[in-house]
């Protein structure tokens, strides 16, 4: 393999590198920005759709808009920043077209993904990086100031630790090393906490609206932080609420006023309150003595006696 290109130099800092994106969705070209405050220099991204070239003019000014293959031709280093069904294909295509050169950083941003997605790459003497950013990415400037301190899932050939770690660093961030054989693992856990947490906040606003509160926002922000914040530090043990006390005749209003209002949120409902229940009852703190109504009325999705709370 190639000496990668990101070297040190006596001020421990990586080389100067041209930095193209492929794939100017809300990620890439955020990276790029990146980079560039770091010293690095964009030359080039791709992007098909209106929002891609708006976000690439915002956050990449005088970036010219190129195909894929003129992307890499340009760089020392290109961001693969496509969805993550997208990337093989793609790197797949850009390797049998002679697209990569020896001795280039070919990275990709994918949370599922490890190196061995890049072997075509490597193959064509590609230098492989999996980067993985662990935030939710707007597609605005804000994404940039947001990389401060941010972790990064990271995998990469042992050769390359270094310089992997050196961009991520570069970028403002701190690299987690994740094992090849378990990202789909680390994206799973990354989807539960992130994808569905937005999911889980955005039905409680509707149902705060269908109630009649004027700012669910505001109701729900302390709320959430503190039960965030709660959950970070202490996992199970910040469990509350009626599910983890065993009050089923509350959770039974619950799911009577859910199909009322709301029947499409039912479904969530139940599957996140039996899952709040058995950790509960894992942890001790739901008493096995009072777990056998709830789990009743989360097992018949309605009141235990079947009648209305």
């Amino acid at each position: 393999m190639n000496t990668p290109r990101p070297t040190t130099s006596a001020g421990s800092r990586p080389a100067r590198l041209a930095v193209g994106v492929v794939g100017a969705g809300r990620v890439g070209p955020a990276l790029a920005a990146a980079l560039q405050l770091a010293g690095h220099r964009p030359v080039a991204a791709s992007g098909v759709s209106d929002a891609s070239r708006r976000r690439a003019a915002a956050l990449l000014p005088e970036v010219p808009l190129v195909d894929p293959a003129r992307v890499l031709a340009m760089s020392d280093l290109v961001l693969l920043t496509v969805p993550d069904d997208a990337l093989p294909d793609l790197v797949r295509g850009l390797a049998e077209t002679g697209a990569v050169r020896p001795g280039q950083l070919v990275v990709h941003t994918s949370g599922r993904h490890g190196v061995a997605v890049l072997d075509p790459a490597r193959r064509a003497g590609g230098l492989p990086l999996a980067i993985h950013p662990a935030m939710t990415f707007t597609g605005t400037a804000v994404d940039v100031q947001r990389l401060a301190g941010c972790p990064f899932g990271v995998t990469a050939p042992e050769e390359l630790r270094l310089a992997a770690e050196a961009l991520v660093v570069e970028m403002g961030g701190e690299p987690e090393w994740i094992p090849e054989e378990v990202r789909p693992l680390y994206h799973a856990a990354l989807a539960i906490g992130s994808n569905h947490l937005v999911t889980l906040v955005a039905q409680a606003r509707d149902l705060l609206t269908a109630a009649g509160v004027q700012n669910p926002g505001r109701m729900l922000g302390p709320l959430l932080g503190a039960a965030l914040d709660n959950a970070l530090r202490s996992g199970d043990d910040a469990l509350t609420g009626p599910v983890a006390r065993g009050d089923a005749g509350t959770v039974a209003a619950h799911i009577t006023e859910l199909r009322r209002h709301a029947p499409q949120t039912v479904a969530s409902y139940l599957a996140m309150a039996r899952a709040t229940a058995d950790r509960a009852l894992a942890n001790g703190t739901l008493k096995a003595e009072a777990a056998e109504a709830l789990l009743g009325v989360l097992a018949d999705g309605g009141p235990a006696d079947g009648g209305t709370a």
